[in-house]
């Protein structure tokens, strides 16, 4: 007969069984938990007119979905919209800067009025400040904070009533391995982001009793096509050729296509958090473990980073403003392929 003392000895005792045991139910209840069916379900999408938003409007709309976007420009939700109708989608699409509590109220008032509820909702408006830190500007902080936290903050408060009443829903909250990483020359990307990751994981575990799951969803790098819409400070060349082309290049990034397809999979089997690529895994792990020795790291790295010279690389310019023959060569052609196909570039009229 096995004895506590005898387990002791080989060194196991009864609360490392207990723990060994609830790891491994945890782990059964994950593999066996039922997918989520996303067909016929409405799904609110923030920033759906191109980029990542409209591959994954893509993904969700081959699951079945009934699908609802949102984004600033109008003329870009209508050719969205187009697309996407062509394939056989159900879509429509709300002018809305998730930025203002007003627009974000009418416009899920205007959804609900339209498809009857909401029971999806991702967040993936976004925007990037590229530069050094002494060019960005409190406005430059805010601006993030506004899109990255207040937005998604205003736009659960607006749908989570709902959620609650129903005992079910998806919450899907788009951040980045900027949220993990503390990542030079993106300081206020990275502390909007910071921001969105502590309280989306801290959402997610209120409202679990309530039937809602919330994915966190921290991705790399990926090849959206929304280079070109960067704000960009500091030696405007130099900062958007070091941004534009690692972000181009495969092993540092990934195709918005794939990492669609991963968050909504992620989505549906109601996974807490989804860190995608191995490079970002990797990183965020390691400022886990040992964040002064990542910050080091990192420091080292900054230093190649280009500074402000000048009076003019306190100008704030668009990533398309700041190209170089280095942007525009073979070495970001992926980059360039995917503003094609996700709608990033203007219309020709314009």
């Amino acid at each position: 007969m096995t004895t506590l003392a005898g387990m002791g000895r080989r060194g196991l005792d009864w609360k490392t069984l207990g723990a060994i045991v609830a790891a491994g139910a945890w782990v059964g209840r994950e593999v066996t938990r039922p997918r989520y069916a996303l067909r016929g379900k409405v799904v609110v999408l923030t920033g759906g007119s191109r980029g990542l938003g409209l591959e994954l409007a893509r993904v969700f709309a081959r699951r079945g979905a009934r699908l609802a976007l949102l984004a600033r420009d109008e003329e870009e939700l209508a050719r969205a919209r187009d697309e996407l109708r062509a394939g056989g989608a159900e879509v429509e699409i709300f002018g809305c800067d998730v930025r203002f509590q007003d627009q974000v109220q009418r416009t899920v008032r205007e959804v609900v009025e339209r498809f009857g509820r909401v029971d999806v909702l991702v967040n993936n408006a976004g925007i990037i400040q590229v530069g050094p830190e002494e060019t960005m500007r409190v406005s430059d902080y805010q601006e993030a904070m506004d899109t990255h936290f207040f937005g998604p903050l205003f736009l659960v408060q607006a749908v989570l009533p709902g959620m609650r009443q129903r005992r079910a829903g998806r919450i899907v909250n788009i951040s980045s391995v900027g949220g993990k990483v503390p990542t030079p020359h993106l300081l206020p990307y990275v502390a909007s982001k910071f921001a969105l990751v502590g309280w989306s994981e801290g959402l997610h575990a209120e409202v679990r009793q309530d039937g809602i799951v919330v994915t966190t969803v921290c991705p790399g790098l990926m090849r959206t096509g929304s280079p070109r819409h960067v704000a960009v400070k500091g030696d405007h060349q130099a900062e958007y050729a070091w941004f534009k082309v690692l972000d181009s290049l495969p092993y540092f990034s990934m195709s918005a296509a794939a990492a669609a397809r991963a968050i909504v999979r992620g989505c549906e089997l109601g996974r807490a958090e989804l860190i995608l690529t191995g490079r970002a895994r990797t990183g965020a792990r390691l400022h886990g473990l040992a964040p002064g020795l990542l910050s080091e790291l990192l420091a080292v790295g900054a230093r190649l980073l280009p500074r402000a010279r000048s009076p003019e690389d306190f100008e704030r310019r668009s990533g398309a403003e700041s190209e170089s023959a280095l942007t525009r060569s073979f070495v970001t052609g992926l980059t360039q392929r995917a503003e094609a196909k996700n709608n990033e570039r203007p219309s020709p009229a314009t």
